[in-house]
């Protein structure tokens, strides 16, 4: 019987459509069902005594997979790259994001042979913490449909990684839209688009920071970026992405949109432009302890279907250690 370890693998594998060994993706899905069956003692009957000595390492393994597609896979998501840092920690430890002091420092003309200016100090910079909470979701008897072969592994994950994809993108999301709330006078511009606005906002915000900008915001609110020169390459891009990779030598960064969770609705507002720099995330991204899956008890609903409840720790944040600013384009 195949360990622990290797059924993990093998369903990781198998949803992320890697070729595992000399399996075809059926094979493979056959394969997982199967080691699923042998850890429930060779049976395709999950009844309540099954569940009740076999449960618990199935849960475990489900756990495990859920964790490396779930959590390990937002690290795909250019959104999660380029805003967000993602932290995993164990329960009970240290919560923390350092935010250093970025205090300027003025130098001052002296007269020769004298040292008696006044002292400036560099604080020690803060610690920030990130609220984290249980999210869960709770569905029912897809484990025995997969021990029949009336659903295939795939179908299960599938349907949990993208009720919580959804949740986190929905929460990661809400914390970047709200850091651009509040900011300086002159990094907050609105209006019809100015090419010589959004160059001074880029401008204010390289000199603020001392790092090259990079201007970011949904597919299709790049493309009402406009630019005076326009190279055959800036008109390869637009074919290609359907905007400008660049504005006056500075790189556009395209944010994949998502729906406001529970509708149809876009989540980012389709004329706004982000502007940030240098290589801090402002969204701080934190998971606590491990993921859990609990079995409910089948005689207590009504139609004796078995319930299982997967739920994870976690919390966003925004910690700014750097400035940025936002250019709200109106129609």
């Amino acid at each position: 019987m195949a360990t622990k370890n290797e059924i993990v693998r093998l369903g990781v594998d198998t949803y992320k459509n890697r070729v595992v060994g000399n399996f075809s993706k059926n094979e493979s899905l056959e394969a997982l069902r199967q080691a699923f069956i042998d850890l429930n003692g060779g049976s395709t009957k999950l009844d309540y005594k099954a569940l009740r000595r076999n449960g618990v390492e199935m849960f475990e393994i489900i756990e495990e997979i859920l964790e490396k597609t779930v959590l390990e896979g937002l690290s795909d998501d250019n959104f999660f790259t380029n805003f967000v840092e993602y932290r995993n920690i164990a329960l009970g430890d240290q919560n923390s994001f350092y935010v250093p002091d970025n205090t300027m420092l003025v130098v001052s003309e002296i007269a020769d042979g004298t040292t008696s200016i006044r002292r400036q100090r560099l604080d020690v910079g803060t610690n920030v913490s990130i609220t984290t909470s249980w999210k869960g979701i709770k569905i029912y008897e897809h484990l025995s449909r997969l021990l029949s072969g009336r659903v295939d592994f795939n179908q299960l994950i599938d349907a949990l990684e993208k009720a919580f994809k959804q949740k986190i993108n929905d929460d990661t999301y809400t914390a970047f839209t709200g850091a651009f709330t509040s900011l300086p006078s002159g990094f907050s511009v609105s209006g019809s688009f100015d090419e010589d606005s959004l160059l001074t906002l880029c401008e204010h915000i390289e000199a603020a920071t001392g790092q090259t900008p990079v201007i970011s915001g949904t597919r299709a609110a790049l493309r009402k970026v406009n630019t005076a020169v326009v190279a055959n390459s800036a008109k390869e891009d637009v074919y290609a992405m359907g905007y400008y990779g660049q504005f006056n030598g500075i790189p556009m960064v395209r944010i994949k949109q998502v729906h406001t969770v529970g509708t149809y609705t876009f989540k980012l507002s389709e004329n706004d432009l982000y502007v940030t720099a240098g290589d801090a995330k402002p969204v701080k991204f934190v998971t606590e302890g491990e993921a859990r899956i609990l079995s409910g008890d089948a005689m207590s609903n009504v139609d004796l279907t078995q319930d299982y409840f997967f739920a994870n720790r976690y919390g966003t944040g925004v910690v700014i250690t750097d400035l940025f600013g936002k250019y709200q384009i109106s129609a």
